[in-house]
């Protein structure tokens, strides 16, 4: 079951606002979106939340014309390993 996912400036987040199960930082300077980390407390991990996150990041990118900068390593390898992910990839 997925959860869903809240949108906050410059943070995507799943769970409660204050102390969210899992959450995606990122910056926006101009036409890119530098994605910052990508956190999952300890037990929801294995759950799919960070993914959940990237794959929401990518399709913000997506609808607001953005290229994504992952400088977290988590948001890297999935971006990387996602081939329909890479039209946003700032490489």
């Amino acid at each position: 079951m997925s959860k869903a996912i809240q949108n906050d400036q410059g943070r995507f987040y799943i769970g409660d606002q204050g102390e969210p199960d899992a959450h995606l930082d990122f910056e926006e300077h101009g036409d890119t979106m530098k994605i910052l980390s990508t956190v999952v407390v300890p037990s929801e991990r294995e759950n799919g939340l960070g993914s959940d996150l990237v794959d929401h990041a990518v399709n913000y990118a997506r609808e607001n014309k953005l290229k994504i900068d992952p400088v977290c390593s988590f948001a890297h390898e999935v971006i990387k390993d996602t081939p329909e992910y890479h039209v946003v990839w700032k490489k």
